[in-house]
């Protein structure tokens, strides 16, 4: 499950370290130099975490962290500030505005590892799975597509939820017949194709292109 992870920096020797150490951790890293390119992608993907430095040439990271915890869709994302400026009040500014955390320059590339995967295990910890605009949290049996909350049965959700863990392999009727129902289920694999069709309808799935058919197979996910 790949975490995305937006730095928003204006110095480029600061922001090619940070690009540059956390690739290297596993993590899907996007640059970005000021605000307005930071809003304009933001608008055509959620990030996981983002890395926030205050001062910025064309909006502060005060304002944008401000204008990111004043809109629920950001709840989940992780908002660490890295920041030049030390001083107590600062940090109790940055925490009281919505900050997840506050690391100082200049800072320890050890450190940032250290304070970035320890926000990454809180996240596996709460059972995410994330596919194309999907997020499934397990632990709240939560499904969002985008932004928005779409309402699911628990057998819906645990097909789904079973589909988006087999990593884009194809799962059998059988499988999953098994798998939902039991082993000892009365049902026929129809019922697996009417709840396909069910959560291809709430999902908005028109054209196959989440849930796919393998004719003579089953289903799988297409990531």
């Amino acid at each position: 499950m790949e975490y995305l992870i937006y730095s928003v920096e204006d110095d480029r020797d600061i922001s090619h370290l940070i690009n540059l150490t956390l690739s290297k951790q596993g993590y899907k890293v996007i640059s970005f130099y000021n605000g307005e390119c930071f809003f304009h992608e933001l608008e055509i993907k959620k990030p996981n975490m983002i890395l926030l430095d205050i001062m910025l040439p064309d909006i502060s990271g005060t304002e944008i962290l401000k204008k990111l915890r004043d809109d629920k869709k950001y709840d989940d994302v992780e908002i660490i500030i890295i920041s030049a400026k030390n001083l107590i009040l600062d940090k109790v500014q940055g925490f009281d505005f919505g900050a997840d955390d506050y690391i100082e320059k200049p800072f320890n590339i050890l450190e940032l590892i250290s304070r970035v995967n320890a926000k990454v295990r809180r996240f596996q910890k709460d059972r995410i799975i994330r596919v194309q605009d999907l997020t499934l949290n397990l632990d709240k049996h939560l499904c969002l597509k985008g932004y928005h909350k779409i309402s699911l049965t628990s057998k819906e959700f645990e097909i789904l939820t079973f589909l988006s863990s087999s990593k884009g392999n194809v799962i059998s009727r059988e499988e999953i017949l098994n798998k939902i129902w039991g082993v000892d289920a009365i049902f026929e694999t129809r019922t697996v194709d009417m709840h396909i069709k069910s959560l291809r309808k709430k999902l908005d799935d028109k054209d196959n292109k989440l849930i796919t058919t393998v004719y003579g197979v089953g289903y799988k996910i297409n990531l």
